[in-house]
Order: C-alpha cells, then structure tokens, then sequence
C-alpha cells in the first residue's frame, strides 16, 4: 500500500508539473524540430544553388574559350545576382573583370573587381581582386587609391606583385627613393626563374637602382 501511494504521489506531482510545463516543453522540441528541418532545408537550397550556379559557370566558361565577352558578361552578372553566396560568384566575377579589361572597359572592371573584394570570403580570391583592381586604378592615374589597396595585408604568394605594383603608385607620384625600395622588395620575393624578375629589373634600372 505504501508504494502504491508513493507511486501515486509521483505520477501526481509529474501530471501537476507537465500541467505547468507541459506546453513550453511542446513548444521547445516544436521549435528544435522545426530548426533541424530548417537546417536541413537550407542545406539542400544551398546545394542546389551551388549546382545551379555551376551549370552557369560551365556556360561562362565556354564563352571565355570562345572569346565571347557579351556571354562571359552576362552569365557573370547572372550568377553574381542569383548565387551570390556562393564560390561561383566571386570567380566569374573575377573573370567577367578581365574580359572587361581586356575590352578596355575599365569603370565595369572596377566595379566588378570591388564586388569581390567586398563578398568573397576566400583571401587568395580577395587578394587576386585587389591585385587586378590595383592595376586598373594605375591605368586610371589613381596612384592614392592604387596604395590604399595595396597596404592591406597580403599572403607570401602575392608579396613580389603587390610591392611592383606599389612602386609602379609610387612611380606615379614622383616619389622615386620610396618606388625603387618596393622594385627591390619584389625582387627579392619574386622567383628567381620567374619570366617577370627581368621586367621588374628593367623598372628599377630605370629609376637607377642596382637589380639583384
């Protein structure tokens, strides 16, 4: 008889507690399942834009083969616009810059360059977007935001290109001590076989420093 009462207690006080507690309970696992199956649909949008997105990139690159800008231009913008969370994006966009160089479009290049700085998570794409857009920002006779671009931190990789293209700003602005300190830093990054060690060489004679 005892334990029938201490069971009944038991039974009792858990019906009194799910009475108290029952429905924030419901609607905590109510909130984990719907979460989970969030997730879990998220995941699969995700996918399928990443495969979305990478039909269009194939398309892209067709027309980069085909020397088509007009195709690489709009599928870039496509994917850009619809997949932008996406790896696709950032490369055709990357892409897209180059055609648009190579076409002497200079404002779009710069415009699609800042995009990828802007929404890639990816430093080796960022610091390539940064390189490029430097470049065009010299070709423009903006030497100031060239060096803005430059001085932010770059990998070991990129060191020889980033410190030539410093001393090409620095060239622009007539500060030439300052311009043949950054050709002999790029030059000591720079590999030893590399094609471009005898350019920037040429550079720095030219400004009459001693090539390494």
């Amino acid at each position: 008889m005892t334990f029938d009462l201490e069971e009944q207690e038991k039974l009792d006080a858990l019906k009194d507690w799910w009475k108290r507690y029952g429905n924030w309970v419901t609607g905590a696992l109510a909130i984990l399942i719907i979460g989970a199956a969030g997730a879990q649909w998220w995941r699969y949008q995700q996918h399928e834009k990443s495969a979305q997105a990478a039909v269009i990139y194939g398309a892209l690159q067709l027309g980069l083969q085909a020397n088509q800008p007009k195709v690489i231009k709009d599928d870039a913008a496509t994917i850009v616009a619809k997949y932008p969370g996406t790896p696709y994006a950032s490369r055709a966009a990357l892409i897209s810059a180059s055609s648009s160089i190579q076409a002497g479009d200079t404002k779009t290049a710069e415009t699609q360059l800042r995009w990828v700085i802007d929404h890639t998570s990816e430093d080796g794409i960022k610091q390539l977007a940064v390189l490029r857009l430097a470049a065009v920002l010299l070709e423009q006779k903006d030497p100031a935001g060239a060096l803005k671009l430059l001085d932010a931190p770059y990998n070991e990789a990129f060191a020889a290109r980033f410190n030539d293209l410093k001393g090409d700003a620095l060239v622009q602005q007539s500060k030439i001590a300052e311009a043949r300190a950054s050709y002999k830093i790029a030059l000591e990054k720079i590999d030893a076989q590399s094609p471009y060690r005898k350019y920037i060489e040429v550079k720095l004679d030219a400004l009459g420093g001693e090539p390494k």
